[in-house]
């Protein structure tokens, strides 16, 4: 029965790789970093020259709309469904049964229940995980920064934010730093958030909690008013300034490896359930930035050979690729 099971979710994907198939993508809500993983997986699905087209949907950060569009897409018999991060891949996961389910941005896609195991698929799903390096960035951040108290701010209904918490939690015990944790339950809320901690602590560090991202003008002018300062593990929103160090992988490249997974399923050369959950190891995956800018306002000095590191830097309001 099992094997009866995938055999259909394979040959519903498929189609006829001739004509035009329909491919759902919805994310949780609109920021920089998601909105970059859905362009990337867009372009790698037409890299292969696969005729898609795509329905894009946005949750606007409700879980309800979430589960809407879901239905959605059930109802509209998309070949493929994407879910971009945590809450949104949930609601795919536990509406579409019978075409292939593929989330991209989940910070721990086994707590989240979407599959049992990193190393294989569950049953319609899998894809790929946006997990950092949470314990290190703690330790670079102290480090460079010299924080004694570091704060976090996290959506308390987000799964990967509940398993961020942790890790940050675990880094700042080897650390020896004290935590403040403020929770949320929508990005309205970052700003009160934001000043409510901001004074008892030295420094914010940012995990992938695209509840917090989507409001992050808000949590930057906050702490730069104070002179504190901000270590993102996401550097697609640090881009614009504001943030001392952002160090994390390149959102583009995470949807552009979703969708090769996308891609693979519809030519039929792998099912969900034989491919691993995928995560981005090659250093050239990754980046690392340094606002000058951002630092002189918190009276910070960043050594040269963290400087040397970089492949971003801004000052002067300017972004520069190395």
């Amino acid at each position: 029965m099992k094997k009866l099971i995938a055999a259909l979710i394979c040959l519903s994907a498929l189609g006829s790789l001739g004509a035009q198939v329909k491919i759902g993508i919805a994310k949780i809500v609109q920021h920089e970093a998601l909105d970059a993983c859905e362009k990337g997986i867009q372009d790698a699905i037409k890299a292969r020259g696969i005729n898609a087209s795509f329905d894009l949907q946005n949750a606007n950060g409700d879980v309800n709309t979430a589960a809407q569009i879901a239905n959605k897409f059930r109802r509209d018999r998309v070949a493929v469904a994407v879910g971009i991060a945590t809450p949104m891949a949930v609601a795919l996961a536990n509406t579409i049964r019978d075409v292939p389910v593929i989330f991209s941005a989940v910070t721990d896609p086994v707590g989240a229940k979407l599959v049992s195991s990193l190393s294989r698929g569950q049953g319609n799903v899998t894809g790929l995980s946006d997990a950092i390096p949470t314990v290190d960035h703690i330790g670079l951040f102290k480090e460079i920064a010299g924080i004694k108290t570091l704060g976090y701010i996290y959506t308390s209904s987000e799964a990967n934010s509940i398993s961020a918490k942790a890790l940050v939690e675990e880094g700042c015990k080897k650390y020896g730093i004290t935590l403040v944790a403020q929770s949320i339950n929508t990005s309205a809320e970052l700003r009160q958030a934001a000043q409510s901690i901001v004074r008892r602590v030295d420094g914010i560090y940012l995990t992938t909690d695209n509840t917090v991202y989507s409001a992050l003008p808000a949590l930057i002018q906050v702490f730069a008013a104070a002179k504190k300062p901000i270590f993102s593990g996401d550097v697609t929103g640090a881009l614009n300034g504001g943030c001392v160090i952002a160090s994390g992988f390149d959102y583009y490249k995470a949807g552009f490896a979703t969708g090769e997974i996308v891609a693979d399923i519809l030519e039929g050369k792998r099912k969900p359930a034989d491919i691993p959950v995928k995560f981005l190891t090659d250093p050239s995956e990754s980046d690392l930035l340094f606002d000058l800018d951002a630092a002189k306002n918190c009276r910070i000095t960043i050594s040269p050979k963290y400087l040397e590191q970089a492949n971003m830097i801004y000052q002067n309001k300017k972004l520069t690729r190395r």
